[in-house]
């Protein structure tokens, strides 16, 4: 999720407590619980004890362009992460150790500027490499998350689904469903053969607004000296307004480009049949 420039310098990007998520999605009847924390295991430490529970991490990795993008990886254990986190500089390594390791992985918000810029060959990348694509985020602009879809389908990747929620009102509401799933197993099992399907809420530019709001509101809260800077929350909404429109840039620049390449494709296939059939008569 979006954080104001300078605000992570000292604010957590979530201040709900994992045992607090857990219960919540319980309640909301989820029959199996993960936590996709940035690079960090941490989190998850309290809600290891529980068999619907398994652990998972959403991972900066750079790309052999050089630039960033988040992968969501499930199931891992400890050693995992700590493997994942020494080779997530370095994609092509970091494939390697999640093939041979069976690791379930996903790129995530594919069509969002979050991790900054992208280059054409991150694309080929991910459709080369990438078993799924996550194709509902309920942060994102509602285009961003159907041009991933799109993409998702056009190349047959698994579609996954998630709130992507840093406070407890979004917690649950974009969601992966396995029906029949009773254990962490089966559910991966079902994700594998094509029998997940995604459930839920798109983002808004207000839902992301109340929601930096709600973390600003408990950073005043854990660390009272910063009502000093209360003031500058009047600006939340100018920083979540011009976050949204660049979003949108984002993914309609960047789904023309893939748009047009697909398109080039078509013609060359189309050109080169014509060319067989012509050569056969």
């Amino acid at each position: 999720m979006f954080n104001p420039p300078g605000l992570n310098r000292i604010c957590r990007e979530c201040y709900t407590e994992p045992a607090a998520v857990y219960e919540r999605l319980k309640r909301m009847g989820m029959s199996i619980v993960t936590l996709t924390d940035h690079d960090s295991i941490d989190g998850a430490e309290s809600l290891r004890q529980y068999a619907d529970f398994f652990l998972s991490e959403e991972v900066t990795v750079r790309m052999p362009s050089g630039t960033e993008m988040h992968m969501g990886v499930y199931g891992l254990t400890e050693r995992d992460h700590a493997e994942i986190q020494r080779r997530r500089n370095d994609f092509i390594a970091l494939l390697m150790y999640l093939t041979e390791r069976k690791l379930f992985f996903s790129a995530n918000h594919v069509f969002s500027g979050l991790t900054g810029r992208r280059e054409a060959e991150d694309f080929r990348w991910f459709e080369s490499y990438v078993p799924a694509f996550e194709t509902r985020n309920g942060q994102m602009w509602p285009q961003s998350n159907e041009s991933s879809a799109r993409l998702a389908a056009r190349l047959g990747k698994i579609a996954i689904a998630g709130s992507d929620s840093h406070t407890i009102a979004g917690i649950g509401h974009t969601f992966t469903e396995v029906r029949g799933a009773r254990t962490v197993d089966e559910f991966f099992a079902g994700l594998r053969t094509g029998h997940g399907r995604i459930h839920g809420a798109h983002g808004s530019c207000g839902k992301l607004t109340a929601d930096v709001f709600s973390i600003v509101r408990s950073l005043f809260w854990d660390k009272p000296w910063t009502l000093a800077m209360s003031p500058l929350a009047l600006l939340v909404p100018a920083f979540t307004a011009g976050h949204w429109l660049n979003e949108i840039r984002f993914c309609r620049k960047w789904s023309a480009v893939i748009e047009r390449g697909e398109k080039r494709k078509r013609m060359l296939w189309d050109l080169d049949s014509n060319f067989e059939a012509n050569w056969a008569s």
